[in-house]
């Protein structure tokens, strides 16, 4: 069951988390260590000014050069070993294969185990715990993995993560697995975590993290036009959202609750290359770093950010299903909360990321098929629709002239009666 039923945790250890009268705290050293985290790979020096602390990464590929970074940066590591899913039967029935799984994470562990920059293993990502005997091998491999970390590296916590508050995975990680905190994948039901940990504490009152929370994900309640395409927020919005979120739906003050990680500290490609990148491919800042400072800190930096309301396409917004002939001309328009000291606007024309597998998108960001840069303070363009029928995004970012941009895009479907 989990570690953190006893009052304290892994004593006299590097990093241990202890239960004092006003709640759990993260000992670092001997001394308490507040998490501002973020989830990401790279900016470490911007999350550093920004007021963080804490970087969590999700596998070990280049991790001696993610805490060499982190420690340069004056940053700690959750460190992910990732581990199979439960479902995944056939591996795990297979001792061979599941040795060898642990011989491989048992090597990295006791490469890395003495980095200064080391806070935390978290043992898979969403995994699903179920209680069906059939998934026994998964349950005795998970162990032995917590196991060898303990015997390998008694100097720093062990955690796991359950995609939102799942009551039934939380009573078989607290029966059957031996880990030290639980920690939490949570976007768009983040409104009701408060109520889920105050109503379930009777069965589980341990400490607990939010490693990885952001804007709303394109999932349930995400608003989608007629083909399925999902409509994001602008930046605007999606920091507007960021700090209602934190403010009032993150347990901030709750005894049991260590600290919460942004997501994604950086660029990346999921169900679009912005939905939920902090920074565009180049390490520009949009305004969801300036929140995460104010979060952090209580003190907005001093560069200004371009805020975009909305953008139109041919007059219409996302959510009036535009659909075009084949090189159809397109007048894309920009509207913004204020005029600014823009420098330039970036347009891309890019093709739907309609790639699933597991209904999950695909991690390649696609090619854009057309492309221009309008100079100045000019917030339009022209283009002319695809040949090829299909679903398309046209991407707008506003870049300010201090290098901070703000971004936006709008889904619509070119339709061929040929």
């Amino acid at each position: 069951m989990l570690a953190c039923n006893k009052r304290e945790l892994n004593a006299g250890a590097k990093v241990r988390i202890v239960k004092s009268d006003s709640g759990y705290v993260v000992l670092r050293d001997g001394k308490a260590f507040g998490i501002n985290g973020a989830g990401g790979t790279s900016n470490f020096k911007a999350l550093r000014e920004a007021g963080g602390t804490c970087l969590r990464i999700w596998d070990t590929t280049q991790l001696q050069q993610v805490l060499d970074s982190a420690q340069q940066n004056g940053l700690a590591i959750i460190a992910g070993l990732p581990i199979r899913n439960s479902d995944q039967k056939d591996f795990y029935n297979d001792p061979i294969k599941a040795s060898k799984q642990l011989a491989q994470f048992q090597s990295i562990v006791d490469r890395h185990k003495d980095h200064p920059a080391l806070l935390m293993w978290c043992v898979g990502n969403e995994l699903d715990f179920p209680y069906s005997p059939s998934y026994n091998h998964f349950y005795s491999a998970f162990n032995a993995i917590t196991k060898m970390i303990r015997r390998v590296d008694p100097d720093h916590p062990i955690t796991t993560t359950v995609l939102n508050f799942n009551r039934k995975y939380i009573a078989n990680i607290q029966l059957r697995c031996h880990i030290d905190l639980i920690s939490f994948n949570v976007f768009n039901n983040l409104r009701l975590l408060k109520e889920d940990l105050k109503s379930f504490s009777w069965f589980w009152n341990g400490p607990y993290m939010l490693l990885e929370w952001g804007t709303d994900g394109p999932w349930t309640g995400t608003q989608c036009t007629a083909w399925g395409a999902f409509i994001e927020n602008p930046s605007k919005k999606k920091a507007d959202v960021i700090l209602k979120r934190y403010q009032q739906e993150i347990p901030v003050k709750d005894p049991r609750f260590l600290g919460s990680f942004i997501f994604f500290w950086g660029s990346k490609q999921e169900t679009t290359s912005t939905w939920f990148s902090l920074f565009d491919e180049s390490g520009r800042k949009s305004e969801l770093v300036a929140i995460m400072q104010y979060i952090w800190t209580g003190q907005l930096p001093k560069d200004q950010f371009p805020q975009i309301r909305y953008m139109l396409l041919n007059n219409k917004g996302a959510a009036d299903d535009i659909l075009l002939n084949p090189e159809e001309a397109m007048h894309p328009e920009l509207v913004l909360h204020q005029r600014d000291s823009i420098r330039s606007v970036h347009w891309e024309i890019v093709p739907e990321d309609w790639y699933k597998e597991n209904g999950q998108n695909s991690s390649q960001q696609p090619r854009p098929l057309a492309a221009s840069v309008e100079s100045g303070g000019r917030l339009t363009a022209q283009f002319k629709s695809p040949a090829e029928e299909g679903p398309y995004r046209i991407f707008a970012k506003i870049y300010h002239h201090n290098g901070t941009f703000a971004s936006c895009n709008t889904p619509f479907y070119v339709i061929s009666d040929r």
